[in-house]
């Protein structure tokens, strides 16, 4: 398989997750504003978990850009992704129609903590076959970012058991470190093609 295919297949599979979840959100009976009132919570859960798609969308693509060669490896990392954030969808209904209660926030947290899991796995195999002096190796170093957002995930599971809008607080937070594309990857390909 090339990159590019495996790239195509990605942003198919995303826009999909991305698609699944608006739909959760039903059409109001009514014409009147007080009938979006329940909708809020939904609202609400189906724009954070879309601005997460959208981090990993933009990270992946930056990822896979810089790729040279593709292995069993990488394929494996990546379906391992995308089958985490296939299930964002689920969460993320689940956690609006229950008005951000206890179990689904907690659920929401542990499907994030395992697909930044997996996203620091398919970096770790990008890295290996790219190799230790390759542009992918250099850009992201020692992932500091990467760690903090694993970590942070826990901590809003955990803090979620206290109180759940602690934990989408953090959620929240983990959102606000990413929201800002990634330019480590971009920066280190310019610099590449400059030399």
């Amino acid at each position: 398989m090339n990159v590019e295919r495996a790239k195509a297949f990605s942003d198919g599979v995303i826009a999909i997750i991305i698609t699944i979840m608006v739909l959760e959100i039903k059409v109001p009976e009514g014409i009147s504003l007080q009938t979006l009132m329940p909708l809020i919570p939904k609202f609400m859960s189906y724009m954070l978990s879309f601005i997460f798609v959208g981090i990993y969308w933009n990270n992946h693509h930056h990822l896979f850009h810089a790729i040279k060669k593709i292995n069993a490896r990488i394929m494996w990392s990546n379906l391992n992704l995308l089958f985490w954030l296939s299930l964002f969808p689920v969460a993320t209904g689940w956690m609006g129609e229950n008005h951000f209660s206890l179990w689904p926030v907690v659920m929401y947290g542990v499907i994030l903590f395992l697909a930044a899991l997996a996203y620091s796995l398919l970096v770790i195999a990008v890295k290996r076959t790219e190799g230790k002096a390759s542009v992918i190796a250099e850009a992201i170093g020692s992932d500091i970012k990467g760690k903090l957002s694993v970590l942070l995930y826990l901590l809003g599971v955990a803090a979620s058991f206290i109180n759940p809008w602690f934990g989408v607080g953090i959620y929240i937070i983990v959102a606000g470190i990413w929201f800002i594309p990634d330019k480590r990857i971009e920066r280190a390909m310019q610099d590449f093609e400059k030399s």
